[in-house]
């Protein structure tokens, strides 16, 4: 596999995944698109507890023990993935949870016949780490070619980093600094190129609301040459584990494993996903009931495009698709005018005027930016408070996350002018397809004289 440098060569073309270069796709183009996208990508049962039986395997295991009480769990967690069968089958972490324990029996010689307990966590500390010598660094993270600032060419310019973000009702900011509020209910792909694939699942707030926020998301990391092996994380409501789905912490046997690392800053809150070897590091969060997702990448891995991929359906490189916006000032300027006329609000909406709402945003994000903007639209849109924090989270996320502090604060202005091109191109598009039919209506009165 090449490096992230020599792979950025390939940059992304206009045009919708699913279509071809001239002329509509075919039918069976079409299945071909749905059946890789849902194979890489598939529906989660909200009944599947696969990540249930990860966790516990993990915890029962987190310290070094006798290898016969490692058999035992991996037994145990063996037997929790077999009841889940029923439920998780298709599940992506199902799947990987069953290969993972094929490979790790095999690794240390457990047999699948023997005794079996139920995963509890051990307290006993580890022993203190060693000493570093100036090379011990180096020989555990692997070799230059997995840190990714290390393995590129010597007097060459900094990367430039960018910035992906997505969180509440939901709001989107781009790897190019568009801000968009967006619908998008249902599987969204964020990310996929060479090395990585992001996907969310975003879920109505309340039934019969337009307002949905992302209640699934799967990360899948890419084998990528002496580095690290393929891995899965995979996040839902209720469930953040600190691991990835087939239980391990880091990205597997490789001598650059440790340039891949899951690290729980908050229990069931806050995981931290660092993976060096493409200069990449992912924050998710659980905030109330709901996902947030951010990212710093650098811009050469981000453009990393697959030969023949078409880009235009990851959110993060182009933003959400036009018939899937909310404008932010319309809906500003209706909450505005139905508070000084009266007028009654929408259920989800109840608790909160347009002045309370600003008046509890104030409370964690005095500038108001789109960030701000965001967390007031949230919570006229679904009543929920929790959504206060999303945005203050995500605003967080980019102060840790951009690379430039002159953008961390994004205004109304900024996306208007961010959006300003693709504005123009929707106007073009329209304009072509009104000449069109004209011109479709003149042939059709033609032919029938």
């Amino acid at each position: 596999m090449q490096s992230p440098r020599e792979r950025s060569e390939v940059r992304p073309r206009a045009g919708w995944m699913v279509m071809g270069k001239r002329g509509r796709p075919s039918a069976l183009d079409l299945c071909r698109v749905l059946a890789v996208f849902l194979s890489l990508f598939p529906t989660v049962s909200l009944q599947c507890k696969i990540l249930k039986c990860n966790s516990e395997f993990w915890a029962s295991t987190s310290n070094s023990g006798p290898e016969e009480e490692f058999c035992t769990a991996l037994r145990a967690y063996n037997s929790c993935v077999r009841r889940t069968a029923r439920t998780c089958r298709g599940d992506l972490a199902y799947h990987s949870a069953q290969h993972g324990i094929e490979d790790l029996m095999s690794q240390h010689n457990c047999s699948r016949e023997g005794p079996t307990s139920q995963p509890r966590a051990r307290t006993a500390l580890p022993p203190p780490p060693p000493p570093l010598t100036p090379d011990s660094q180096e020989r555990s993270d692997g070799p230059e070619m997995c840190h990714y600032e290390r393995s590129l060419p010597r007097n060459t310019a900094p990367p430039n980093y960018t910035h992906c973000g997505f969180f509440g009702d939901p709001h989107l900011r781009t790897f190019g600094d568009d801000f968009q509020t967006c619908k998008v209910e249902g599987a969204w792909p964020l990310i996929h190129n060479k090395y990585l694939s992001v996907q969310v699942t975003n879920t109505p707030v309340v039934p019969g609301s337009m307002a949905t926020a992302t209640s699934k998301l799967t990360i899948i990391f890419k084998n990528f040459q002496e580095c690290v092996d393929q891995k899965m994380y995979h996040a839902e409501t209720d469930e953040l584990p600190a691991a990835f789905a087939d239980g391990s912490k880091n990205g597997g046997d490789r001598h650059g494993a440790n340039t891949l690392r899951v690290v729980e800053k908050v229990p069931g809150q806050h995981v931290e996903i660092q993976a060096r070897y493409i200069g990449t590091t992912i924050v998710v969060r659980q905030v109330g009931r709901y996902l947030t997702f951010a990212v710093r990448m650098p811009e050469e891995v981000v453009n990393s495009v697959e030969e023949g991929d078409d880009q235009d359906l990851y959110l993060c490189l182009h933003g959400c698709p036009a018939n899937q916006r909310i404008d932010f000032r319309n809906f500003k300027a209706r909450s505005a005018e139905a508070q000084s006329t009266g007028r009654p609000r929408s259920t989800a909406a109840q608790g909160f005027t347009y002045q309370s709402a600003k008046a509890k945003c104030k409370e964690r994000l005095p500038v108001e930016d789109l960030y701000f903007q965001s967390c007031v639209f949230d919570l006229l849109s679904s009543g929920d408070i929790n959504f206060t924090m999303a945005a203050y989270y995500a605003f967080e996320d980019v102060k840790m996350l951009h690379s430039n502090s002159k953008r961390y604060h994004i205004y109304e202005k900024d996306s208007f002018l961010n959006n300003a091109p693709q504005r123009g191109k929707d106007f073009l598009s329209l304009l072509l397809l009104n000449v069109l039919a004209v011109l479709l209506w003149i042939e059709c009165c033609t032919a029938h004289l």
